[in-house]
């Protein structure tokens, strides 16, 4: 078979007052055809094009299928891209589609919480105008992120859609797999996609690192090995996305049993429902982990560091990875022997890169892009180490760029990863990297939600998630939604106002479209 694939994703914080413009798909990679084309080629691949490239190659050769890829680019995660920017990339990719017809499948990896300036739903839209080129007979199979906001556009054009189940986000690779394999079959009439979709009216997050989470993820898989049962998703959203269709929902995929597919869904939705408490991860206030590390012992063999997660300054959530009210805090209450990182500040970097390893000076830290950054702080550091391309682990195995990159430290032992391309952390090795020991230190502070806990966790007496006041601040009660229903817990204890009907799924053959219940 000759199988199309190409991909334009990003996640939209619209909360977020900075636009993602050309330049952060540069400077994450674009891929035209077997070129990457990048703002700077020092930068290598984006971290997931390289890993996907690969993967589906392999699966490719293993079937000795023809693979033509389109465009493919990720950015990071920022504000609503600027909409000429996006309509200039869809239609890049489209043109790609439209030489390489006729195709037997396309395969779209995707996000689904991309917006830009005028479309809230861009994979939706995309997805569109490929089944407008390839007509009803080919499938489409697109794999999204579970943070994705699942629209009734995405699910009346494809075929087949199935989200990541793992957050942090380890399995990337094996839905891709999940999803060529089952698209090809679609493609060669050994199976017959039919989709059930639920809406849970809820917004939250949840981790599946840790139980009752981890215990739906086994079960989300065992139901996959039932008779008839093709694939199961569930997409948490994106909580910092005011589109129509924010918000949790779970998809059974079948092979042509619509009933089958809508009980499912509907059982699974219910019991996400009913552990919604137990998997509610508040975080803690800013003190109270302070005070936490302040008694927490200098690390020995018996005594590990505390790994602590500052989620609300995510840039992989569309923050700017520049906040410093962890850090101006440890500051005033005199806590030292703690790691922090990543500071996005290519200024900071760059006076320490100019002053060289061995400088010591006066230096202003964070605080640059807005309230949500807070102050500037001012410290006395001095530069350990100078990267000039510094990189971290990523996920799907490969790396992320960090840009120039220095770990300056104060006297009493604040080691600060300072970065000039902005990455949320995920690696270890973006502190180890530049020769910080974590195991010396009394705590580690990470930018970052949930992605650090694969990497981290092993090294950790414990993982704490600090509530800061950044950009991805965790109140889901009080975010200040206009394009969506308010009518979601926890906003509302009872978003079905006491007369919760029986799931309202609606189920969708292939390649025909539909409405779900949005509220």
């Amino acid at each position: 078979m000759k199988i199309f694939v190409a991909a334009i994703a990003t996640e939209t914080n619209t909360f977020a007052g900075l636009p993602t413009g050309m330049g952060g798909f540069e400077a994450m990679g674009i891929r035209r055809g077997d070129r990457c084309v990048e703002a700077n080629a020092s930068r290598g691949h984006n971290a997931l094009l390289a890993p996907l490239e690969a993967r589906l190659r392999q699966l490719a050769a293993a079937g000795g299928h023809e693979l033509v890829f389109g465009l493919m680019t990720f950015a990071q995660p920022l504000g609503a891209t600027v909409h000429s920017v996006w309509e200039a990339l869809r239609d890049e990719l489209l043109a790609d589609l439209a030489a390489a017809l006729p195709v037997q499948a396309v395969i779209l990896p995707l996000h689904g919480a991309m917006v830009a300036e005028r479309c809230d739903d861009c994979e939706g839209e995309l997805i569109e105008r490929v089944r407008a080129l390839v007509g009803p007979g080919v499938p489409i199979g697109v794999e999204l992120d579970l943070h994705c906001h699942v629209s009734a556009r995405m699910l009346g054009h494809a075929d087949l859609l199935v989200a990541y189940k793992e957050y942090p986000h380890t399995d990337i690779l094996e839905r891709l797999g999940e999803l060529w394999h089952l698209t090809l079959a679609a493609a060669a009439g050994r199976v017959h996609p039919v989709t059930a979709v639920a809406n849970c009216r809820m917004v939250a997050f949840w981790h599946t690192t840790r139980e009752p989470m981890a215990g739906f993820v086994r079960r989300m898989k065992a139901l996959e090995r039932e008779p008839g049962v093709l694939s199961v998703s569930f997409g948490h959203g994106f909580p910092w996305g005011d589109v129509a269709d924010n918000g949790a929902r779970v998809w059974v995929i079948t092979d042509g049993d619509a009933a089958l597919a809508a009980r499912w869904a509907g059982t699974l939705r219910d019991e996400i429902w009913a552990m919604r408490e137990a998997t509610y991860a508040r975080p803690v206030a800013l003190d109270a982990v302070l005070d936490r590390i302040a008694a927490h012992a200098a690390p020995s063999p018996a005594r590990r560091p505390l790994v602590v997660a500052d989620r609300a300054d995510n840039a992989g959530g569309g923050a700017a990875s520049d906040s410093t009210f962890v850090l101006a805090r440890l500051v005033e209450r005199g806590i030292g022997d703690v790691a922090l990182g990543a500071f996005w500040d290519p200024g900071a970097v760059r006076c320490c890169a100019d002053a060289g390893a061995g400088a010591r000076f006066a230096l202003r830290v964070g605080g640059k892009c807005g309230p949500a950054s807070g102050q500037p702080v001012d410290l006395t550091v001095t530069v350990r180490a100078v990267a000039p391309a510094h990189r971290q682990e990523s996920l799907g195995g490969g790396t992320s760029p960090c840009g120039p990159s220095v770990w300056a430290s104060t006297d009493d032992g604040l080691d600060l990863v300072l970065i000039s391309e902005r990455q949320q952390v995920i690696g270890t090795d973006l502190f180890t990297g530049l020769g910080i020991d974590l195991t010396a230190k009394r705590a580690v502070v990470v930018k970052s939600s949930q992605h650090f806990h694969a990497a981290f966790a092993p090294l950790a007496a414990e993982v704490l998630y600090v509530d800061t006041p950044g950009l991805l601040r965790i109140d889901f009660e009080h975010l200040p939604f206009e394009k969506r229903s308010l009518d979601y817990w926890p906003r509302q204890a009872d978003p079905w106002h006491g007369q919760r009907p029986a799931p309202a799924v609606v189920v969708r053959p292939a390649g025909r479209g539909g409405a779900d219940d949005r509220r």
